[in-house]
């Protein structure tokens, strides 16, 4: 992620979701990369975090919805592919409402899920979040057929790729269960640390819910959520669900290193070096068996570099822990 407003100059390296990042961590002991896919109005599906995209002509800043743009216009902003040409200056809309220049040191243009396939290493797994405005309702046709017009480029160019699909929006994620078997379908949720009118989205309990009524493979948590209510990862164990985390805390090695304890999978994270260098460092297994997409593989397990905790030990850094990170 590009923290634009952030003093640590690594949040702004290098363009997110970007085929440059990925290669990127392709250098690195990672099996996947997290990306966000929407589909422009012609129905092509492209990697783009946000809901709108902006850009500055003549001193006025102008917004356009992103599935409001066709294929072509979309490619228009920022840096271009085609040597010499010149594309749309782009800007990005923080939380607190300023719009910002979205400078990185290493940039690259925007780019396609076609592109992502082509030109991504393809030792590397993706992670495809099904992104989707949490202000707008979509109908299921609607969801239909955004989903089907992603599903044809996976199909056409996936090939032996490892995929999971993830989305916060509850209908899109059952959804996209039900329209294929092939691959794994996770259901990303805050775990209670915002609150939602569709109660599906407040709590690890309810995503658990959601994915053993919908025969869903896993869930995807805000990390501050695992450390709120631990007691919700044996429940999550018992129901066969895989457990992935996200979120700021995921940059910081000792927060990174009590959730393997904890049981859980896989961690996403932003300073990707620092990460696996510390996770490394840690658990002392041959790079060759370190997985970060399963952080609770046998072979992890089995590390004799372990260190063993007791319940009290554990219970005590579980409340130290985000209280170091504030």
């Amino acid at each position: 992620m590009n923290a634009l407003s952030s003093p640590d100059r690594r949040l702004q390296e290098v363009k997110e979701n970007s085929v440059r990042s990925f290669n990127e961590a392709a250098r690195f002991p990672v099996d996947y990369v997290e990306f966000d896919v929407q589909v422009t109005k012609d129905a092509c599906p492209i990697i783009f975090h946000d809901n709108f995209i902006y850009t500055q002509q003549q001193g006025k800043v102008s917004d356009k919805r992103v599935t409001d743009l066709h294929l072509e216009e979309f490619l228009q902003y920022g840096p271009q592919n085609k040597e010499g040409k010149s594309g749309k200056p782009l800007l990005r809309k923080m939380k607190d409402g300023r719009i910002v220049n979205w400078g990185v040191q290493s940039d690259d243009p925007l780019c396609t899920l076609q592109e992502a396939f082509e030109k991504v290493n393809p030792r590397l797994g993706f992670n495809v979040e099904l992104k989707f405005d949490d202000n707008l309702v979509y109908q299921e046709e609607e969801l239909s057929r955004i989903l089907h017009a992603i599903l044809k480029a996976f199909f056409e160019y996936a090939k032996d790729r490892p995929i999971i699909f993830s989305s916060f929006q509850p209908d899109a994620a059952q959804l996209m269960r039900k329209l294929q078997s092939t691959y794994p379908v996770y259901f990303l949720t805050n775990g209670g640390t915002e609150i939602y009118t569709d109660v599906r989205r407040n709590s690890l309990e309810e995503a658990v819910k959601l994915c053993v009524a919908s025969g869903m493979q896993g869930i995807v948590s805000e990390a501050r959520a695992v450390f709120r209510f631990p007691a919700a990862i044996p429940r999550i164990k018992e129901a066969d669900l895989s457990l992935l985390t996200y979120g700021t805390l995921n940059n910081v090695p000792e927060a990174v290193y009590m959730q393997h304890l904890m049981g859980v999978n896989g961690v996403i994270v932003d300073l990707v070096p620092k990460i696996t260098k510390a996770i490394s460092d840690l658990i002392a297994v041959p790079q060759t068996d370190m997985e970060t997409g399963d952080l609770s593989s046998k072979a992890l397990k089995d590390a004799t570099s372990t260190p063993n905790f007791t319940l009290r030990e554990i219970s005590f850094l579980l409340r130290l822990i985000p209280e170091l990170v504030k």
